[in-house]
Formats: structure tokens, C-alpha cells, sequence
């Protein structure tokens, strides 16, 4: 501490005390508790973190108060979004909790400081309180569905990718009760052939080596609302995995094989992908038929002659994708990949089937007839076809009894308003001549 920090200590009387909770203990972060929070548990790596605060420098001046702006401050824990003293501090606190933090520079703004307010090589001040703190969402679209505690954070920035060789261990509880506990080597996208629900898999593909975390996983991404006989897991239960990622080996990406290696890798998955979905593990499939849309979508140094090969090789994905996604009541996902597969042939018989069964799935009944008509055109030996066109008609003719109906309805309560109105109007003029009438034989 410099000689002006130590006078404008005693000036201000702030006391140069609390615990040291660096890892170093080398003073650079000082916390002393104001308020006990509640309970045992604290913000974990990764949590969101909600506090209020207020920053002085070591004269008392004030730089910064969440409380005057009257609005919650929140981050990531852990992640270097705020000063290195506050991913400390804050790990610490139980929710309730407040206290002070008296930061060095080397843990707050350094040398450079934060002009204007924060000068170079400023000790600061602040006083947080902990409101709230919850894991973070894992999902592509944020539902809720795989929340991530943090215990041990990993190493480095990579991270596993679908059929990426995975070594872990895995705990899995239900209820309280562990119903699962292995050490595993699998490639991502072969978990459901060994009892792990989906949001496992998930989960590792956010994970980096030698992290520990402990997921919770909604229904959704775990056994649904069948449950697991198996393991005695009940329908639409909440599931927490305890998983370390051991190590793990990448998969190929697209962009590190050449066109003929594309190729190969191709035929391989799809054949795996074929016995996936002979199992009716309709999920696993798909992630297989994904890679060769991914390997062969865009590539355009095939060589000669192979350019057929790789268009069946799509073509034959795009299908089995709709009908995995067909058996999994995924119909918009159906829909897309006929739409890809009528691209590359605009008369395919499966893939106009397929589409018209999505469409039927999604209540388009129009467009869902049209599909199956042109069915019909194309390949008159289609009796399924010809079925289909026949429910669809069915529900078309139901819909437009059920319009007729609804739009009867609308209209007789319009009518008998209207009606009502009119008598209303008639009574109040008839009311009216009554009392000129009686006033003239008074």
C-alpha cells in the first residue's frame, strides 16, 4: 500500500480488515461479512449472479452504486466479465449475504484504473449484497431444459463435437436416489444405445476437459414422460447428472478431410445410421444422417466421376432424416428435409410422401392433398397415396362443416343482437308517444 492510500485509509477511517480470500493470501482481496446471508449453499462457475453495490475509493469517494440506478447488477460467475476480486468474492456469499470487499488494484483496475473515476493503481471499496444466484442454460434456445452447475472448471477451449470420443464418469440421481453410476468411452451420438438420456450428451458437448459439473435435466431432454423401467425413473422426472469429462477426442470436422475421405466417412455413418434406426433409435439415426449433410452439403472439389455418389449420398440422408423425424412427431423438421430432398429431386416419390405426411401432421390439409396428388401423377401404383388424398378430403369436408357451423353460429347471435336492437329502439319510442298520450288525457 502506497503512502497516500494509508493516509487516506486513516482519514476515512475504513478499516484495513476481513479475511483474505486469495488463493495466494496475498492481501489482494479482503472480505468482511456485514450481514449473514441464508443457508449452505454458494454460486458455483458459470452461475448468474444477481447483487446491488456500491463502489467507494479508499477517501470515501463514490465511482459507481447499482442502488441509485435501482436496478440489479448480474453476470456470469467465473467468466472474467467483472473485476478478478469479485469472482472471488461473490463465489463466497450465501444469497442475503452482504459484504465488503476491499480490492488492490492488482485484483481491480490495475495500473491503468478506470478514468475518469478510477484513478491508476486505485485500492477499492465496494459493498455488495447477494439477492440471487441460478445455473446456466445450456439449451440452444434458453428453455430451461439443461441447467449447469460448475464444480471443477476444465481446461482450455475446445470442446467435444457429435461423434467426438468421449471418456467420463457420470453419476445419476433422480429424486435423491443415484440410479446410475459407470465410468464410459462412447462417441457423442451413441449415448441412447447405453441408457443415457439425450441431455447427457448435450451436456458434455459444453463441456470442457476435465471439468466436473452437475446438470439438471428436465424431462424433456432426459426420459420423457415415459420414464425408464430400467432404472426405475418414473414419467416426467427431473434428473441431476454429476459428469467429469475425462477426455475426449474431436471428431473430424468438414473443413479437416478432403473430398474423398467425405466420402468414405459418409458411407460408413449412413450404414450406422440405418442400424440405429433398425433399432428404432430414431434420434441416434439422425445425428448420423446429419454428418454426411454436413460433409456433403457444400462441397465442390469432388472428384470426377464421384459427383453422383455424393448426390445419392444426400439425397438418401435428407430422406432418412424426414422419416426419423417423421417417427419422432417432429413434422416441421419432416417438412424441411423433404423440402432439401425435393431440391435435388423434384419428383422423389418418398420424399412428396413424407412431406405430405408432415403437412397432414401439421393440420395443412390443402397442401398436404396437393403433395399427394402429385404423388399419384408421378406414380399411379401409389395406393397409399390414394389413401391419404381420401383422409385428406375428410378432413377438409370436417373443417368446412365445422366453419359453417362456427360462421352460423356468428351469424345468428348477430342477427338475433340485431333484432334486439331494433326492439329495443321500438320500445323506446313506443314508451315515449304512451306518455304524450297520457298527458293529453290528463
Amino acid at each position: 500500500m502506497t503512502a497516500e492510500e494509508v493516509t487516506n485509509e486513516e482519514q476515512n477511517n475504513i478499516p484495513m480488515e476481513g479475511e483474505d480470500i486469495t488463493q495466494k493470501k496475498d492481501g489482494g482481496v479482503l472480505k468482511l461479512v456485514k450481514q449473514e446471508g441464508t443457508g449452505t449453499e454458494l454460486p458455483m462457475t458459470g452461475d448468474k449472479v444477481f447483487v446491488h453495490y456500491v463502489g467507494t475509493l479508499l477517501d470515501g469517494t463514490p465511482f459507481d452504486s447499482s442502488r441509485e440506478r435501482g436496478e440489479k447488477f448480474s453476470f456470469e460467475l467465473g467468466k472474467g466479465q467483472v473485476i478478478k476480486a469479485w469472482d472471488l468474492g461473490v463465489a463466497t456469499m450465501k444469497v442475503g449475504e452482504i459484504s465488503q470487499l476491499i480490492c488492490k488494484p492488482e485484483y481491480a483496475y490495475g495500473s491503468a484504473g478506470s478514468p475518469p473515476k478510477i484513478p491508476p493503481n486505485a485500492t477499492l471499496v465496494f459493498q455488495v449484497e447477494l439477492f440471487e444466484f441460478r445455473g446456466e442454460d445450456i439449451t440452444e434456445g434458453e428453455d430451461g431444459g439443461i441447467i449447469r452447475r460448475i464444480i471443477t472448471k476444465g481446461e482450455g477451449y475446445t470442446k467435444p463435437n457429435e461423434g467426438a470420443a468421449v471418456e467420463v464418469c457420470l453419476e445419476g440421481s433422480c429424486e435423491g436416489k443415484v440410479f446410475d453410476k459407470r465410468e464410459l468411452k462412447f462417441e457423442l451420438g451413441d449415448g441412447e444405445s447405453l441408457g443415457l438420456p439425450s441431455g447427457v450428451e448435450k451436456a458434455l458437448m459444453a463441456m470442457e476437459q476435465g471439468e466436473e459439473s452437475l446438470f439438471i435435466i428436465k424431462p424433456k431432454y432426459g426420459y420423457g414422460n415415459t420414464g425408464n423401467s430400467k432404472y426405475n425413473i418414473p414419467g416426467e422426472a427431473t434428473l441431476q447428472y454429476k459428469v467429469k469429462l475425462t477426455t475426449f477426442e474431436k471428431a473430424k470436422e468438414s473443413w479437416e478431410m478432403n473430398s474423398a475421405e467425405k466420402l468414405e466417412q459418409s458411407i460408413i455413418v449412413k450404414e450406422k445410421g440405418t442400424q440405429y434406426f433398425k433399432e428404432g433409435k430414431y434420434r441416434q439415426a439422425s445425428v448420423q444422417y446429419k454428418r454426411i449433410v454436413s460433409w456433403l452439403e457444400n462441397e465442390s472439389s469432388l472428384p470426377e466421376g464421384e459427383e453422383q455418389k455424393a448426390h445419392s449420398l444426400r439425397l438418401a440422408a435428407h430422406l432418412n432424416l424426414a422419416m426419423c423425424f417423421l417417427k419422432l412427431q417432429e413434422p416441421s423438421s419432416t417438412f424441411d428435409n423433404c423440402d432439401k430432398a425435393l431440391e435435388l429431386d423434384d419428383t422423389n416419390e418418398k420424399a412428396l410422401f413424407r412431406r405430405g405426411e408432415a403437412l397432414f401432421a401439421m393440420k395443412e390439409f390443402d397442401r398436404a392433398r396437393a403433395d399427394f396428388q402429385r404423388v399419384i401423377q408421378l406414380y399411379p401404383s401409389n395406393k397409399a397415396a390414394k389413401s391419404q388424398v381420401a383422409l385428406c378430403q375428410k378432413q377438409i369436408k370436417e373443417q368446412h362443416e365445422k366453419d359453417k357451423r362456427l360462421y352460423a353460429n356468428m351469424f345468428q347471435k348477430f342477427a338475433e343482437r340485431d333484432a334486439k336492437e331494433e326492439a329495443d329502439k321500438g320500445m323506446e319510442n313506443g314508451g315515449g308517444m304512451e306518455v304524450e298520450e297520457n298527458g293529453g288525457q290528463e
